[in-house]
């Protein structure tokens, strides 16, 4: 099967030393899961032993179901490596030779998720469908790996609103944390024919089409608050009247995080002037 020249790049990071994270974001059906799940237990093979990793996904079932059945698959696997998966533990082991590593799979769905990996030491982590995945546990994964200096990060999604964390905090400055950014469109995956591609066309309009087709991180139709208006109700902080009338708000939050806003009261007006989130 003829590979992309994006594919090949996902391929190559497995051995690349300049970059310590991969992100690979994009249309759907585009060929770059499973090129990073192939990639990422081939770097791990080949630069560690006894050594626990881990693969993530929104959910345990999706991670499963996404990464490790697609992977167990493969006839390139089972040709190069011996894979025992326990669904009781939700672990899965490859082994090649004396070389044997463990690779546990969590889901990352809400602000509760972070505890469930506290506490393991890992070489690195793939995040199936990123976008999905709330901060806290991202960042609580990333910190499993510190005590390997070798360790990279290995990141998919398919785009969401522009104004994402993972968005703005990653694919827009892939430098700061020393990341290789590939975007993916669905012409990306030599696997896919030209009718298959309009036909999956077909199957999506508005801003489905632009982010699974697309490959646009663009915000969805229909706000929540359609009166909102940037130039109407953002006002720079030093312009805000001074009070000594304030307010605190707090949505302690249950699948999502606290937050606590501060306002200051000015003539029947209320202005946010410090949010917090936990």
């Amino acid at each position: 099967m003829p590979i992309s020249e994006k594919q090949k790049k996902i391929l190559a990071f497995a051995y690349s030393k300049k970059r310590q994270a991969l992100i690979c974001d994009g249309a759907v059906r585009s060929g770059k899961t499973s090129f990073m799940t192939v990639s990422f237990i081939n770097w791990v093979m080949s630069e560690f032993n006894n050594t626990n990793f881990a693969i993530c996904g929104k959910t345990v079932g999706s991670a499963i179901k996404n990464i490790v059945a697609p992977y167990m698959s493969l006839s390139y696997s089972n040709k190069n490596y011996n894979i025992h998966f326990t669904r009781s533990d939700n672990k899965m082991i490859v082994q090649q030779g004396k070389v044997q590593n463990t690779f546990y799979i969590y889901g990352g769905k809400d602000e509760s998720s972070y505890m469930l990996i506290q506490g393991i030491t890992l070489g690195g982590v793939l995040f199936d469908e990123v976008a999905l995945m709330t901060k806290s546990f991202v960042e609580q994964a990333l910190a499993r790996c510190l005590s390997f200096k070798n360790r990279k990060y290995w990141f998919n999604c398919n785009p969401d609103n522009p104004n994402h964390w993972f968005y703005t905090e990653w694919i827009l400055q892939p430098e700061k944390h020393n990341a290789y950014h590939l975007h993916f469109l669905m012409e990306d995956n030599p696997a896919l024919d030209d009718e298959t591609i309009k036909e999956a066309s077909l199957m999506y309009s508005g801003v489905f089409y632009d982010r699974y087709i697309l490959g646009k991180w663009v915000v969805a139709e229909g706000r929540v608050y359609p009166q909102f208006d940037p130039a109407i109700h953002i006002i720079e902080h030093n312009k805000i009247p001074t009070s000594n009338l304030h307010y605190v708000s707090i949505d302690y939050g249950t699948l999502n995080p606290c937050s606590m806003g501060l306002w200051r009261i000015v003539n029947g007006k209320a202005y946010r002037v410090k949010e917090y989130y936990h």
